[in-house]
């Protein structure tokens, strides 16, 4: 596991937004950029592997800050993706019973089908001294309250800018920018889960469009790029 320790200080601005379906994108979603479902796995599409644990606090490689959620887990590097996968909600079933954890960090010695759950998540579903067992697991929509958030990385400035999407019901595919009515800009995503422009977004307003894994589409006004902080969005996926 790669923890992130840094803690972030949120201050969360409102934004004007769109809602589109996905014929309306004049961009190809599958621009070779990673498949947000992870690895290809659509969502309702049921893996078979095996589930270990580990002392998880909420972060990790898709660069999350620790919290009181721990019902989290670390996708198989296969399926992690490029951090394609991070923020997916999974039901998983074991011997115990089923437990459904958030995907924030990434397993590098996991193979495929492998998910690495929390201590607590992994109670819920093995005995402790099992150790690793055998599971089923699903990805599905995370069950959120409220609208996307923007999350700018700390360093962010409009010269140099990276954004993370947070609180998403469905996994993100794609993250794109531009200005008044010009094209759309793909945003090069990471692996530890920003996506990130050298050039900036610079100063002043700025859009952003947001494709999750089904093809849904959100447009956002960003009112300027911030520093280690968030903004709201104005709506949610389906």
């Amino acid at each position: 596991m790669h923890p992130l320790r840094s803690q972030s200080r949120f201050l969360v601005l409102p934004v004007a937004v769109a809602f589109l379906a996905c014929g309306g994108c004049s961009d190809d979603a599958s621009d070779g950029k990673p498949d947000a479902s992870g690895g290809g796995t659509p969502l309702g599409a049921e893996q078979r592997g095996i589930a270990t644990y580990y002392d998880a606090n909420g972060s990790g490689n898709c660069s999350y800050e620790p919290n009181g959620d721990l019902m989290v887990a670390a996708m198989n590097t296969p399926q992690y993706n490029g951090s394609a996968a991070c923020g997916m909600c999974v039901d998983v079933k074991g011997p115990k019973g089923n437990v459904r954890v958030r995907i924030v960090d990434r397993c590098p010695e996991c193979e495929s089908g492998h998910l690495d759950l929390s201590r607590e998540a992994f109670a819920k579903i093995a005995e402790m001294r099992d150790g690793r067992v055998s599971i089923t697991w699903t990805p599905v929509s995370c069950d959120v309250a409220g609208n996307l958030q923007y999350h700018f990385k700390d360093g962010s400035n409009p010269w140099w800018t990276a954004i993370q999407v947070r609180n998403s019901r469905l996994p993100i595919q794609k993250l794109e920018w531009r200005r008044g009515t010009g094209g759309w800009n793909n945003i090069r995503r990471e692996d530890y889960n920003y996506f990130v422009n050298d050039q900036g977004m610079g100063e002043g307003t700025f859009q952003l469009r947001v494709t999750a894994s089904d093809g849904q589409t959100v447009e956002d006004t960003v009112q300027r790029v911030l520093d280690n902080a968030s903004a709201n969005g104005a709506t949610q996926f389906r």
